[in-house]
């Protein structure tokens, strides 16, 4: 993260995910997200969606939330994947229901919009209210 973000050290964006890679290789889920991360926004490597949909895949296996947050937000999406709402409300459900202000805030999205769910806006208000009361701001808006 150092590398990434130029604490302590110089800013050095492919060094990160050098450093990433070898830690993620390791079966370490945190940094299989965070290498994610740098695939999908090209961080210090070409932007690669494939690749960060298997790298979120594998935090997600481990139960990782962030991996199952970012996953499920793949799918929703069809970046990297084929684009599945159904498989995304799982992967949102379970980083939800671990504590993930991210995944409460997605999931409460999901039932706002009736994507991969019946649409249920009381649903989605409890969910809003989650992440808001973990200082989620965009769900603290809704």
């Amino acid at each position: 993260r150092c590398f990434a973000e130029g604490r302590v050290v110089v800013q050095d964006e492919g060094e990160a995910v050098n450093l990433y890679r070898q830690v993620a290789d390791q079966g370490l889920p945190e940094a299989q997200h965070a290498l994610g991360q740098c695939y999908a926004m090209g961080t210090g490597c070409v932007k690669n969606e494939k690749e960060a949909a298997r790298l979120y895949k594998q935090a997600a296996e481990q139960g990782d939330a962030l991996g199952q947050f970012a996953l499920g937000r793949c799918f929703a999406g069809g970046r990297g994947v084929v684009q599945d709402d159904e498989k995304a409300v799982k992967l949102l459900r379970q980083a939800a229901n671990q504590g993930s202000a991210l995944g409460q805030y997605a999931l409460g999205r999901c039932f706002a919009e009736g994507k991969g769910v019946p649409l249920d806006q009381t649903r989605a208000a409890k969910l809003y209210r989650q992440a808001g009361d973990q200082g989620l701001a965009g769900a603290q808006r809704e």
